[in-house]
């Protein structure tokens, strides 16, 4: 698994990173350029997302018709184009058309896809567990490694940066990442259109999930440099001493939520609790008046908001049947860039018109809605994952699978020479389904 899953991670990370390297110095960075104000640096922030919103579910529904890797290879040259564009920029206007071309490479959920395609559905949360990890590593080194190297160059620097590691993912990509495997369903034509991944109400409810997340995280990396900088007379040299503590106890997080989210089937809870770290960081941040209260608020805010990290991608997968992970993952995707674009231009106007505690106010009440959101949600830890051996078991017979109550999905593995079957454990037993398909 980790032959497959690290070279896959490697790439996502890579990537991210080059986002994730300017968050923390963009919005002081674009406010200042010719043509800038508030709402346009939070435009800025956000406005990749925008074009990855619109083409992430048609990157996702090509990865399962042309296959992962080809899908791959656009979306990360588009990704270096654009960041050689915002590096260049010397006005708000081209900085933007950076940025929207950086997000028109839009793989995330292609990565995603291909990590479950290589990996079985009781590995799965490893995997994905993995994946957060190296993507939080690359977040935690872009946050102080991103104001060190604005402060010694400059911030335009940072996308030539991000330009050179998206052809180092590309490396990787054709150099460390295998083939995945065939994979045989038995879904028909019109039932594999992009429609059907809205069918399933517990998906639709991690699509406004993956929503909620990114717009909140947009609202904290626009407001938290800002503050810095305008409140407390900090530098980009000084940002590590929010940004330090505050990613260590954000990744230090990560690995109770995936126990208990995952092992334990505790995902909605663990859900909620990051909500309120993320209340209370908003409550901090935005009616602190000292450095130490405002420095707890952004520590919290990594909290809650690392929490959601080893589970997201994960409860997607589980939720979606086989043939539409590519499609439920792009879909999910979209909504967490719509977030990032939205929570970028809404931070921007509200701080421009009622400064941080009207910033405050509107993400508090907004993470209300959320939790209401997330109650009505089951733990995809119920449902049960069996695997069966195409030498004793009849793959003839996994067609009736499509009528039987409590069976989710089902597919073979022809690869690894392996049924699977993804079902209720409350509706139909385990030794129920042996006996269907035995030969």
């Amino acid at each position: 698994m980790i032959k497959s899953v690290l070279p896959l991670s490697m790439i996502i990370a890579l990537r991210f990173f080059g986002l994730f390297i300017v968050l923390s110095v963009l919005s002081g960075y674009a406010k200042d350029l010719p043509g800038g104000n508030a709402f346009l640096a939070g435009i800025a922030l956000g406005g990749y997302a925008l074009t990855q919103a619109v083409l992430q579910v048609p990157f996702g529904v090509m990865s399962d018709k042309i296959g992962r890797k080809k899908t791959l290879l656009v979306g990360l040259l588009i990704f270096a184009l654009g960041s050689v564009v915002a590096g260049m920029a010397d006005n708000i206007y081209m900085l933007l058309v950076g940025r929207f071309l950086q997000g028109a490479g839009a793989i995330g959920s292609v990565v995603t896809a291909m990590i479950a395609d290589h990996v079985r559905e009781d590995q799965r949360a490893h995997a994905m567990a993995i994946m957060g990890m190296v993507i939080a590593m690359s977040f935690a080194a872009a946050m102080l490694f991103g104001p060190i190297i604005a402060g010694y160059f400059s911030v335009s620097s940072l996308f030539w940066l991000t330009a050179i590691l998206a052809l180092t993912a590309l490396l990787i990509l054709f150099t460390a990442v295998p083939e995945p495997p065939k994979i045989i369903h038995h879904y028909s034509e019109e039932e594999a259109k992009i429609k059907h991944v809205f069918k399933d109400k517990d998906l639709v409810r991690m699509y406004i999930t993956f929503l909620f997340h990114s717009s909140t995280m947009a609202i904290a990396f626009f407001i938290i440099p800002i503050l810095m900088k305008s409140k407390f007379g900090m530098t980009p040299m000084d940002y590590w001493k929010v940004y330090l503590p505050a990613v260590i106890l954000g990744i230090l997080a990560m690995g109770p939520a995936a126990v208990f989210g995952e092992k334990y089937s505790k995902g909605k809870e663990v859900f909620v609790i990051s909500v309120l770290f993320i209340i209370a960081s908003f409550a901090l941040m935005g009616f602190a008046n000292s450095f130490m209260l405002f420095a707890v608020g952004a520590a919290c805010f990594f909290i809650g908001f690392n929490m959601f990290e080893p589970l997201l991608q994960s409860f997607v997968a589980k939720f979606a049947k086989v043939h539409q992970k590519g499609a439920a993952l792009g879909v999910a995707n979209t909504f967490a860039y719509v977030g990032i674009f939205l929570g970028g231009a809404i931070g921007g106007w509200l701080y421009q018109h009622y400064d941080e505690k009207g910033v405050a106010i509107f993400v508090m009440l907004l993470s209300l809605l959320w939790i209401y959101w997330i109650i009505g949600m089951r733990n995809p830890g119920l449902r049960k994952n069996l695997f069966l051996p195409t030498d004793k078991y009849d793959t003839q017979k996994i067609a009736m699978l499509k009528t039987t109550k409590g069976v989710g999905d089902f597919y073979i593995n022809e690869t690894e020479g392996t049924i699977i079957v993804k079902y209720e454990d409350e509706v139909i037993s385990e030794d129920e389904l042996r006996k269907m398909l035995l030969k």
